[in-house]
């Protein structure tokens, strides 16, 4: 069959099927992946429009589709590639965040909750303090911070299984060490490299671009067939341990490779741009109680993580313009209140 054939199903699904591929569709997912698409698009062009100089829509298209304008050299080589960056964050964290909720069955469970990001960060910064300030090495060390502080946690919070609430709880412990040990190197090191780590410390898109996007963008092409895996891996994580063995699912080798599918992108995101904090928290839940389905839209969650940070990298240009902000500082002021709530209303329980 060559032609793509929908077949309705209860509750709002529907099923596409293209030879022998076949795909389930959420109907209100997809309206709402379209509406972020639309979200997102404006955020995209205020990011090329606003900012010291105010650029007019129309010049700023015209700019990037390569025509000519007078606006070529702000938009395309200040704005441009400041954007793609942070949409490419945005997404990475949104996915990550959705990946290490599920696996954890609580949306407390957030790679810069759990000390993914801090672990992260703390390498990171040990190693510029010791001189490594290599564009090029500095994400690989992020990543292997990140996953050395989720199987930190990982460890001390199985006890015959990994209980939701444990592992959130022993993640702030070891999220709040990491932090102490990164704000000692930074106290004892160089001061201008400590200058340098701390402006990197808050997640701020402001003089990157190209080259920290594009081995960004590389490593997320490699997972992208691992982030599909986890698309429909997802599923049976959500599932009662009893259900999901009776089903021959191997739930712990599946908890593990989502786990390490989303802790890698949220390194992988804080090396390009630092710890941009609580968007691997908010664009899930944000994306789950949109779409309204029983597991975390991946897509969804993509989508709503780069119109946060877009939409926070705009904010931090121009709300105090010309003081500029960083886009974590504008998407931790967000955050911390949404966690506290998130606190105080959750009640955990049960194993994951």
């Amino acid at each position: 069959m060559t032609t793509v054939e929908r077949v309705v199903r209860p509750a709002g699904y529907a099923v596409a099927r293209r030879r022998r591929a076949s795909f389930l569709l959420h109907r209100r997912a997809a309206l709402v992946a379209l509406v972020l698409l639309v979200l997102l698009a404006g955020a995209c062009l205020a990011a090329l429009c606003l900012g010291e100089t105010a650029v007019a829509p129309g010049e700023a298209l015209r700019a990037v589709l390569g025509q000519e304008s007078d606006a070529d050299f702000v938009v395309n080589f200040l704005r441009l590639p400041r954007l793609t960056l942070a949409l490419l964050v945005g997404a990475a964290l949104g996915v990550a965040g959705a990946l290490i909720q599920a696996v954890a069955r609580n949306p407390l469970a957030s790679p810069d909750v759990i000390g993914v990001t801090h672990g992260a960060a703390a390498l990171t910064v040990t190693a510029m303090m010791y001189g490594v300030t290599s564009a090029a090495a500095l994400p690989w060390l992020s990543v292997t911070g990140g996953l050395l502080a989720a199987c930190l946690v990982y460890v001390f919070a199985w006890r015959g299984g990994l209980h939701a609430g444990r592992f959130v709880l022993i993640g702030i412990g070891f999220a709040i060490a990491l932090r102490s040990v990164t704000q000692l190197f930074l106290t004892k090191g160089d001061v201008q490299v400590a200058q340098q780590a701390t402006v990197w410390m808050t997640g701020s898109f402001n003089g990157r671009g190209y080259d920290q996007a594009k081995p960004l963008a590389l490593a997320l092409l490699l997972l992208l067939p691992a982030v599909l895996w986890a698309a429909r891996a997802q599923r049976t994580v959500s599932l009662d341990d009893d259900t999901a063995t009776a089903l021959g699912v191997r739930l712990g080798a599946t908890r593990l490779g989502l786990a390490t599918v989303g802790v890698l992108l949220a390194a992988l995101a804080t090396g390009a741009a630092g710890p941009v904090d609580f968007v691997a928290l908010l664009a899930p839940q944000i994306a789950r109680r949109l779409t309204r389905t029983a597991q975390l839209p991946l897509l969804c969650s993509a989508l709503a993580g780069a119109v946060i940070t877009v939409a926070a990298d705009v904010l931090a240009r121009t709300l105090f313009a010309p003081t500029e902000l960083a886009a974590g500082v504008v998407t931790a002021a967000v955050g911390a209140p949404y966690l506290l709530w998130l606190i105080v209303t959750h009640r955990t329980g049960g194993r994951a």
